[in-house]
């Protein structure tokens, strides 16, 4: 998290926690380019950290600064994994994403959130930087699956974002929204796990081929209201704001026929829906507002409708039972 004063301290306790766990924790460690940035990365590599965090928005310094620079002369040297939020408020990220991927071709540079702040225009020009790559720590499933339609698989990255995302959560946004998209069981293993093995160990990446493209499919109008309200009323709770009503209207709208065509999707929707309404009954809109495990269980069903609503081609578990889990 941020750390106004710096990051040595909790560097030190990502270090040590992943000593105790001989390899299955890969520490990395977040660099300030404002507080002597060179100097914490070297003696975190020396300590044994495989990465770097930088977080634009919240230490307050522009990617195109010498200072920014130098962190990833560093990281090439390494051959380092350059992890950065990508969320909204940084100016001319995805340019210099780019440029730095030119200039340090060893260094691989992760784009966090879907990488929200410049993906309508950076998919173009991924197949030409092999070391960039994007992950799927985000929660707007249509975002994911234009991620999955545009970008070559091999340079997208399951990632979860704790406390707005479990990895159970983000695992299923992540694997339905890329079989939504037409990905294959290998380049979805590709995604959940094995390329960044390989990043973190300084190897090639992997090549899992071509991005799909954009699915020659109409969305289907039923499905399409569910989502509207569903990501309506979730950005009224996140925000604080009684979503009570536009919840009943996504539960309208998944009121279909039995024999309708999108009974069975709908009737698991509208169980999640219930179990949102349900974990709504006692709590307060405010309590919503700030990031927090109880935030992210209370709004879980709510969200998997949704996702089940985008992902229609994946088939849908049915019942409350499915809901519940």
């Amino acid at each position: 998290m941020h750390e106004p004063d710096g990051y040595r301290d909790a560097n030190d306790v990502i270090l040590a926690d992943a000593s105790r766990w001989e390899g299955r924790l890969v520490p990395f460690c977040r660099l300030d380019p404002n507080l002597g940035a060179v100097e914490e990365g070297i003696r975190c590599i020396e300590l044994g950290a495989r990465g770097i965090k930088l977080h634009p928005r919240s230490d307050d310094f522009l990617m195109g600064s010498p200072e920014a620079r130098e962190i990833f002369a560093l990281a090439n040297e390494h051959r380092l994994t350059v992890l950065i939020h990508a969320g909204r408020g940084i100016p001319a990220l995805g340019r210099h994403t780019l440029e730095y991927s030119d200039e340090f071709p060893d260094t691989r540079i992760i784009l966090a959130h879907a990488a929200v702040s410049d993906l309508s225009w950076i998919w173009r020009h991924l197949p030409g930087h092999p070391n960039v790559f994007i992950d799927t720590s985000w929660w707007v499933p249509d975002d994911l699956v234009f991620l999955f339609c545009q970008v070559p698989p091999g340079q997208i990255l399951f990632a979860s974002d704790v406390p707005y995302g479990a990895p159970a959560l983000n695992a299923i946004l992540t694997l339905r929204c890329g079989l939504e998209a037409g990905l294959t069981p290998d380049q979805l293993t590709g995604v959940c796990g094995a390329q960044l093995e390989r990043l973190l160990a300084g190897e090639e990446p992997m090549d899992l081929g071509p991005a799909p493209g954009a699915r020659d499919t109409v969305r289907d109008p039923i499905l399409e209201r569910v989502y509207l309200y569903a990501m309506v009323a979730l950005g009224r709770m996140i925000v604080g704001a009684d979503a009570s009503e536009v919840i009943g209207l996504a539960e309208l709208a998944a009121s279909v026929e039995d024999d309708a065509p999108q009974a069975a999707a709908c009737r698991t929707m509208t169980e999640l829906i219930g179990l949102q309404m349900e974990s709504l009954a006692e709590v307060a809109a405010k309590d919503l507002a700030t990031p927090s495990t109880q935030r992210l269980a209370l709004l879980t069903p709510l969200l998997l409708a949704a996702v089940l609503a985008a992902t229609p081609a994946v088939p849908a578990p049915e019942g409350a039972n499915a809901g519940r889990t």
